[in-house]
């Protein structure tokens, strides 16, 4: 391909000027835990391969930053601060190209003069590059926008939450998001259209809810022409930010009309197309379920699989884990029914708890404030332990948030948005608080764990603090060193002390036995042809989650196939890492140093988390450390 060469070339120009540099930029982090100078120093230490990696780290990193200049927002970098990352075609294709040469790249690197550290990273460096590549070449299959997630939402809650209004620039950079939201939309119509056209369709029941919220967001004013409209959520937000500013009121008020002109002339009519497609697209929309209705969706589907678990497991293995765990989890909680004098079986203790209102807060704006403020609470407790069970604690702070009214509705259970490395915004542990049955009382505990401390914000701010890894290195996603850590953080606060409360613990179960049943549905939706009813009435006989909960869940598995899987695989594998290591460590074993080693290197695939601990064991018993 022509674009493959010429991007091809030009990266290796690049790559050659930089091998040719001797002197490290400035603010380079040393390589290695060992290493003690940085700069010329270091340099001097170190064989030309790894200055040559090094510098490859740094080239790669900066161009992934001007090519995605939202991600680079995200990160605190403000250069493109106006700009929204390109979903078009030919960009994809650049994407492929430019993966395909820093493979290559890579592949020629003489590893034998790299230290440790330095073949971590270029492992996991090319790893990623493998997986990418592999996701690819399913492109298409890959939805573009759904009910879960999508550029329809994602501009609202993007500008309203990462995108940080400070001065004048700010506000300008985020008109200038409103104006290119235009151009953003129409490389997604571009993409919606491809699959179109492919029969690549969405599930039929998805698109009223795409829509609903696509509307939502141009709701209210000024899109609305009736004086007394609500302000539309963008058009709060700017206002709100604008009014910060130490600014005079003449500069203030040039903002808002700049704002007001580009979200109906540039933003409404974006919204406008995009619904209009998204509309066409369901005229044609399937109404299986599962993404084996496509050609070669099994071999998507474990694709998919091995994506997200990190693992060759295959579907049908992964099915009978799930079995295997919901039996042993629904004994566990056996044991909690009867300590509380319950009298009947499971299935009946799961109506007294789906229907017990103690067990569950008003549905009312008090009940939501009530809901936070628990939470905040737990996640207080919690942080006073921490010092007991970890060496590396991150340093952004931590904000529990419900999640906007406009997104409430499609939007998951909870989930979390990560801190960019300079502390600029906090971390964010977003509860959807739409419809108070399905967040009791009883999981409250466990899921302020999971997506706030030991779970997702420690591990992910302490990722993106590391200084003695690669840039790239801190932003790595693998689903099932993070999920799994996030699961592994709820059973970890069992043995810190917390779930005193029966009701609190039978949640923690709960919590566990929603993700072993993940692994019966998702793989019974994708590879054994369930229905979306066939999988929500699993949910509802073996769990004793709401019915709405059951019925939000199954809906993003069919939106997110495979995504699900890797949370219970993920805990799994970590806790038989520690337990090997409390084996050939004995009285030696120390659960900080067990937990720093999983976090130090930021995330990793499931066999790379192995290796580590395994050195880590290794080295412990011939005392380097």
């Amino acid at each position: 391909m022509t674009t493959s060469r010429s991007v091809r070339f030009a990266f290796y120009v690049a790559l050659t000027a930089v091998a040719a540099c001797s002197k490290p930029a400035d603010n380079m982090a040393p390589v290695g835990t060992e290493a003690v100078e940085a700069g010329i120093t270091e340099q001097a230490q170190q064989s030309a391969e790894q200055v040559r990696l090094q510098r490859f780290f740094e080239e790669s990193y900066a161009q992934d930053m001007q090519r995605y200049p939202f991600t680079a927002s995200y990160r605190g970098i403000k250069d493109q601060h106006d700009q929204w990352n390109s979903y078009a075609e030919a960009f994809q294709n650049e994407t492929r190209a430019i993966s395909e040469a820093r493979l290559e790249f890579l592949n020629a690197i003489d590893v034998e003069q790299l230290d440790d550290d330095s073949q971590l990273s270029l492992s996991l460096y090319r790893r990623d590059l493998e997986r990418r590549l592999m996701l690819d070449d399913f492109r298409h299959q890959d939805y573009a926008i759904h009910q879960f997630w999508g550029p329809h939402t994602t501009v609202p809650s993007s500008l309203i939450n990462i995108h940080q209004v400070t001065d004048v620039a700010d506000a300008e950079a985020y008109i200038g998001r409103i104006r290119n939201v235009s151009v953003f939309f129409d490389e997604v119509i571009e993409q919606l259209n491809i699959r179109t056209e492919a029969g690549l369709t969405l599930v039929d029941w998805m698109y009223p809810q795409i829509l609903s919220s696509a509307k939502n967001v141009i709701t209210g004013a000024p899109f609305d022409a009736d004086e007394g409209a609500e302000d539309s959520a963008i058009w709060a937000d700017f206002q709100e930010k604008v009014a910060n500013l130490d600014i005079e009121p003449a500069q203030q008020a040039e903002l808002l009309v700049a704002a007001k002109t580009a979200l109906v002339e540039q933003l409404q009519p974006a919204y406008d197309r995009l619904i209009a497609a998204i509309e066409a697209q369901s005229e044609i929309a399937a109404s299986e379920d599962g993404i084996w209705r496509f050609d070669n969706g099994d071999v998507y589907y474990q694709t998919l699989l091995n994506w997200f678990t990190t693992t060759e497991l295959t579907a049908d293995e992964i099915h009978a884990l799930g079995l295997a765990n919901v039996a042993r989890l629904q004994e566990e909680m056996r044991v909690v029914m009867a300590g509380v004098g319950f009298d009947g079986d499971l299935q009946a203790f799961f109506a007294e708890v789906r229907e017990n209102q103690d067990l569950r807060y008003p549905n009312t704006d008090e009940g939501r404030e009530q809901y936070l403020a628990d939470a905040r609470a737990a996640i207080d407790a919690m942080s006073a332990k921490l010092p007991d069970y970890f060496g590396l604690l991150p340093k952004a702070p931590l904000k529990v948030k419900r999640v906007e009214p406009f997104r409430e509705r499609s939007a998951g259970k909870a989930f979390y948005q990560s801190p960019p490395p300079d502390g600029s915004r906090p971390g964010i542990y977003y509860a959807n608080l739409y419809d108070m049955s399905a967040m009791p009382r009883t999981d409250l505990e466990a899921l302020a764990f999971h997506e706030g401390v030991p779970g997702h914000h420690l591990q992910l701010s302490i990722s993106a603090e590391l200084d003695a890894v690669p840039d790239f290195q801190r932003y790595l996603r693998f689903t099932a060193f993070s999920e799994g850590w996030g699961l592994y953080s709820e059973y970890l606060a069992k043995e810190m002390g917390f779930y005193q409360d029966p009701y609190s613990e039978f949640g923690r179960l709960a919590m566990e036995l929603w993700r072993a049943a993940r692994l019966v549905v998702d793989t019974g939706l994708h590879s054994k042809r369930w229905t979306r009813e066939e999988a929500i009435d699993y949910l509802l006989q073996n769990t004793p989650n709401a019915e709405w909960d059951c019925v939000k869940a199954i809906e993003r598995y069919i939106a997110m196939p495979g995504q699900a899987t890797a949370y219970m695989i993920g805990k799994i594998r970590i806790l038989e890492l520690r337990d090997m290591a409390q084996q050939q460590l004995g009285d030696a074993f120390d659960i900080r140093e067990f937990h720093d080693t999983v976090l130090a290197s930021g995330p990793v695939p499931l066999d790379v988390l192995t290796a580590n601990v395994e050195r880590m064991i290794a080295n412990k018993q011939t005392g380097s450390i």
